[in-house]
């Protein structure tokens, strides 16, 4: 079987909370990209909270929540990171999130792959049947990206988000196993 953690251009590791926590304080830094991952407020914050921040979500994290660092293939760089809530275990249903947070990454194709992995992840290691999410109105590369990774357009909450004196749009994506089963049928052992 392949390594289930790596994908043609980045790979998931435990997330280290140290690592993690003294590179955050610098991309929070970027308020562009914080309106990206956050409907709240842009903040700063220090490496000492950030790490406490982080050792509490991998400590803390129930058995339903899965949390990965996004590494380069190619020097094993951190480039952001990733996380899976089992939202329903009956219904094998999960809500994914994801942030690649150097602007110098994006439109690399890292987020793509990235996300592609956790689907994988999510449908063959933890059997789950549908995985959904939610992008802001004003994120169209991530709406790219989700698209590339197999996701569908279900809906939206107009006005949702306040940014910048403008009402966006709040959008909810979601895949289901057997549409992923049929873009990826050479990596579809799940029944």
């Amino acid at each position: 079987m392949n390594d289930i953690y790596r994908g043609s251009l980045v790979r998931l590791s435990a997330a280290d909370p140290e690592e993690l926590g003294k590179t955050h304080p610098q991309w929070a830094r970027d308020t562009e990209l914080m309106r990206l991952f956050g409907s709240g407020p842009a903040r700063v914050h220090s490496a000492r909270a950030g790490i406490e921040y982080y050792e509490k979500i991998v400590k803390d994290a129930p058995p339903s929540h899965f949390y990965f660092s996004i590494r380069l293939l190619a020097g094993d760089r951190l480039l952001g990171e990733t996380d899976l809530e089992v939202t329903h275990w009956a219904a094998r249903d999960a809500f994914v999130g994801i942030g690649i947070y150097n602007r110098a990454d994006w439109g690399k194709g890292y987020g793509t792959d990235a996300m592609k992995i956790m689907l994988r992840y999510a449908f063959t290691e933890l059997n789950l049947r549908r995985v959904t999410l939610s992008v802001f109105g004003y994120n169209p590369r991530a709406v790219r990206s989700y698209e590339k990774a197999g996701f569908r357009h279900e809906g939206r909450l107009r006005g949702a988000l306040l940014k910048d004196g403008k009402r966006w749009d709040m959008l909810y994506m979601g895949i289901i196993f057997d549409e992923w089963k049929e873009l990826n049928s050479d990596h579809s052992t799940a029944s």
